[in-house]
């Protein structure tokens, strides 16, 4: 129980802090985050692998990195599709 709720709050920690390094808002507030620090930490894992301090069964480090190009990629796109209409 508690290993569910700490992931769910890394991914919120993760999400917030990719965001923040991206530059770009993230939609839909600390829902959006949650769901950016999980694939972001899928994303980080994926390409980087799991080095550097583990919290929550996520690999910190290239959790961060991932949301972070998550987030700048899905303000890449939202912006395409904004011009595009």
């Amino acid at each position: 129980m508690w290993g569910i709720v700490l992931s769910i709050v890394m991914a919120i920690i993760i999400g917030l802090i990719g965001d923040a390094l991206a530059g770009h808002e993230m939609p839909g507030g600390i829902a959006g985050s949650m769901i950016a620090g999980f694939v972001g930490a899928w994303l980080g894992a994926t390409i980087l692998g799991d080095w550097g301090p583990v919290i929550g069964d996520f690999a910190v480090i290239p959790a961060i990195l991932g949301t972070a190009l998550f987030v700048f990629l899905l303000g890449l796109v939202s912006k395409l599709l904004r011009r595009a209409t």
